[in-house]
């Protein structure tokens, strides 16, 4: 499926996307055999994705979408892999074209990709190219999760977000970036925010747009009509939106037989996230109408990515390693250190919940840039990556010094 440039003794090698045509072929087979569900009994997404949604994505998908689009667009970019701590990790190096620019290391999520994150590239490394300045570039690193994507399945527990940071720690160490900063959404989100946590040499500050810490942590104010409104939010979400999350904290294995067997089935694990981006893509499909950047290529582009690499079932397991029973318990009586470096949050409103600037403040003492926009949703980057680009060019922009070096050698 991929093809390695090897490099006899060198830690980090070029990679390049080849899917053999066969394996397309067999996805279009899947496709055309997929038995299909009766239509659910009622007229919104309350008992799960709908019938309509998945014939209409199935349709484009077997009959209008270009794999090779995608896998051209992935090699036009700088790749590589590199062994850390027994995983290879497959990323994305994008050097500005800017003197001076910031490095930044950028997580995504789940059920996404570095797919989710690829048009963000250009305003975040050329900012003049999209209305910017030149002194707000970013040189970007933008790895693929362990078990996500390109990057190898982990042989063995504990890769939980805690080794998942120390190991982008040990990446930008590499890449010869002695300062940087992080940014991340979803699973992204909490990754970046344990980087900033154990605050490894170099890192300057962190952005994130999902509070990771409203989710079993400390207990929040609900004073304001506001902070009541975010409380309910995650209520409702828990109550009736949780059941891909409860499935993979518990039985990621389980799941992993349909991920992995039949990619409609895989699709629909996909979408059925969050009401706002479920509308959204729904809409893309059976509509014909894309919210923003959204659209049925980037979806589909996203869900063949999965597919293509056979990650349904090890993406899971990563919930699995921070949720489930054992990774609870072990947390127990334990209070995290505090961030010790700056931090900006940008609430989109969107989101399965708007973080109100007090939940920020409370959960991150050292907040010094926060900001609530007026589009957008729990997949920032991907819907709206010239909105995303500028919360990150603001972010980050006290942080700068015309001193950060770039990569060494």
């Amino acid at each position: 499926m991929t093809a390695v440039a090897q490099q006899a003794g060198s830690a980090i090698r070029p990679f390049r996307v080849e899917v053999p045509e066969e394996a397309l072929t067999d996805l279009r087979r899947r496709l055309a055999a997929t038995r299909w569900p009766s239509r659910e009994l009622v007229a919104d997404r309350s008992q799960g994705v709908q019938l309509a949604t998945m014939e209409a994505l199935c349709r484009y998908w077997a009959t209008e979408h270009d794999w090779r689009r995608c896998e051209a667009r992935l090699n036009a970019l700088p790749q590589f892999v590199a062994e850390i701590d027994g995983v290879d990790v497959h990323f994305l190096h994008v050097r500005s074209p800017h003197p001076d620019a910031m490095p930044l290391i950028t997580t995504h999520g789940w059920p996404g990709s570095v797919v989710e994150l690829l048009d963000s590239i250009g305003p975040l490394t050329d900012p003049p190219a999209h209305g910017g300045r030149a002194e707000d570039a970013f040189d970007l690193v933008l790895p693929s999760l362990p078990g996500y994507g390109f990057s190898s399945e982990p042989a063995e527990l504990g890769w939980d977000v805690g080794r998942v940071a120390r190991a982008w720690a040990e990446l930008m160490r590499r890449l010869g970036y002695p300062r940087y900063v992080a940014q991340g959404g979803d699973v992204g989100a909490a990754v970046t925010d344990a980087m900033g946590r154990m605050a490894p040499e170099g890192l300057l500050g962190i952005h994130i747009n999902l509070l990771v810490t409203a989710l079993g942590g400390p207990q929040l104010p609900t004073d304001t009509e506001e902070e009541r409104a975010a409380a309910a939010a995650i209520a409702t979400f828990q109550a009736s939106g949780f059941g891909y999350f409860l499935e993979m904290a518990t039985r990621p294995q389980t799941i992993g037989y349909a991920l992995l067997d039949s990619p409609v089935a895989l699709a629909a694990w996909l979408l059925d996230h969050d009401t706002d981006s479920y509308e959204k893509i729904a809409g893309a499909f059976v509509h014909g109408q894309p919210a923003g950047n959204l659209t049925r290529d980037q979806i589909v582009d996203n869900a063949t990515l999965y597919w293509l690499t056979g990650t349904g079932a090890s993406a899971a397991r990563s919930y699995w390693e921070d949720f489930g029973v054992a990774a609870v318990q072990a947390r127990a009586g334990r209070t995290p250190p505090e961030v010790a470096v700056p931090v900006g949050f940008t609430t989109f409103p969107g989101e399965i919940w708007r973080t109100p600037r007090s939940w920020a403040e409370q959960s991150y003492p050292t907040l010094g840039y926060f900001n609530e926009v007026d589009r957008g949703g729990h997949f920032a980057a991907w819907e709206e990556p010239e909105l995303f680009a500028t919360e990150i060019r603001a972010a980050f922009r006290p942080l700068r010094s015309p001193q950060i070096p770039g990569p060494r050698g």
